[in-house]
């Protein structure tokens, strides 16, 4: 069979677990506000070299980007820039007739929208074949075929969208029976087709500075689960090497010269966090001795003296940094933001940009106040974001392909450290 290499457009990091679980490789975001365009051809060329078909998965509705306003960062940006042909995904649910003018008006609404096929999704079998004749015959589009509906295989949500793999029971008989699915009702021979479509990609090389080896722990488990995966490779390509840790069953840090925590669920496992008062206190006194330290997110709520769940109950935190976090029943801060530096700090000097995304329903009694955030189009702005000498701490993540020079001096602080503790 054929290798396939999997991206998902825009900033979500639970899709691409999903599509790493299913195909047994890591997935890759390819976002257009965090990322330059430069930098988006680069990445899916270099991840996908190896596959022999690259599949790139849309993120809300086909033309949707920056403040709801803007094609800027919308599936459909990314398809024309990569001259990547579209399938389009149809609800077939209380309509026939109907579906050609939705289809057509998608096709026509920019001359170069790269649509080239549609797949009919709620649909079942016994209408199919009217519904296809007469699609192909209004819209002048391919119709590759249906999935009718499939209660069996629906996945949960949850706040932060769906929830991960490693919580769904009985997820790979779930993908079994859909990948039995598609080969009964998708013309994958006309997919395959379509695909081989797409010109050959130019892209830019990028220059990797790379320094003395570091080893870098980053906390990896059901609490701590949101990483780009470009992210901590470009940090590999830079010299280090990644230890992966978990906060929730190990007992101390590794051994390491600096730390990641990144986002994830540190709500639904606050207890255990709590519990493990051993690697709690590692941590703090790792932190206290200067070890270099990124935590976005969950990280960084980790970082606070205490965590609330919904149900009220407080539950201690690591306490390195003063301040409680809240869960709440709403988003308190949603969407892209540029990062301006108001002073030195561990990635950058004062006046260093980095595009970032916020996506919580936590809120904190201290956000920090060492970066400038300005969302786009809006332009309303706030402060954030703690820095310490050696940490930096709070709600947005961060892509270090936004900027690789925050990587390359996270990197270089985390030497210096080395060099210190090996006097």
């Amino acid at each position: 069979g054929l290798v396939p290499a999997a991206f998902k457009c825009g900033p979500d990091y639970i899709d691409p677990m999903f599509h790493s679980e299913i195909i047994g490789a890591h997935t890759r975001n390819l976002d257009l506000f965090m990322l330059s365009e430069e930098a988006c051809k680069y990445l899916l060329a270099v991840n996908s070299a190896q596959a022999d078909l690259a599949v790139l998965e849309g993120v809300m509705g086909y033309y949707d980007g920056l403040g709801g306003r803007s094609t800027e960062a919308s599936s459909y940006h990314l398809a024309s820039l990569t001259a990547t042909p579209v399938v389009l995904i149809v609800d077939c649910r209380g309509a026939s007739l109907s579906l050609a003018a939705l289809i057509s008006g998608f096709a026509r609404f920019r001359p170069d929208s790269g649509i080239k096929g549609i797949i009919l999704n709620n649909l079942s079998d016994s209408l199919y074949q009217g519904y296809k004749k007469m699609l192909e015959a209004e819209t002048g589009l391919s119709v590759v075929g249906y999935f009718p509906s499939l209660p069996e295989c629906s996945l949960e949500s949850r706040q932060l969208g769906l929830i991960s793999p490693t919580e769904v029971d009985g997820l790979k008989q779930k993908v079994a029976l859909l990948a039995k699915q598609a080969e009964q009702s998708l013309d994958l021979d006309m997919l395959l087709t379509l695909a081989r479509q797409a010109p050959e990609l130019d892209y830019p090389v990028f220059k990797i500075k790379k320094g003395t080896p570091v080893t870098i722990g980053v906390a990896k488990d059901k609490a701590f689960c949101f990483y780009y995966q470009d992210s901590l490779e470009l940090l590999e390509k830079m010299g280090a090497a990644i230890r992966f840790f978990s906060p929730l069953h190990d007992q101390t840090l590794p051994a390491c010269d600096g730390i990641v925590l990144g986002g994830g669920y540190p709500e639904l496992y606050a207890e255990k966090l709590a519990d493990n008062i051993s690697m709690r206190q590692s941590l703090k006194y790792a932190l206290q001795k200067g070890i270099p330290c990124l935590a976005e997110g969950g990280g960084y709520l980790y970082l606070l003296d205490a965590l609330v769940d919904k149900e009220g109950r407080e539950h201690k935190m690591t306490g390195f940094l003063a301040g409680q976090a809240r869960v709440t029943s709403h988003l308190s801060r949603f969407g892209y933001i540029t990062l301006t530096a108001l002073k030195h700090n561990l990635l950058c000097a004062a006046g260093e940009t980095i595009k970032a995304h916020e996506f919580h329903y936590s809120d904190s009694s201290n956000y920090g106040n060492s970066f400038r955030a300005v969302k786009p189009i809006s332009g309303k702005s706030w402060d954030c974001i703690h820095s310490k000498e050696n940490v930096l701490a709070g709600y947005p993540h961060l892509h270090f392909w936004s900027n690789i020079d925050f990587a390359y001096s996270f990197l270089e602080r985390c030497r210096a450290y080395k060099h210190c503790q090996e006097k």
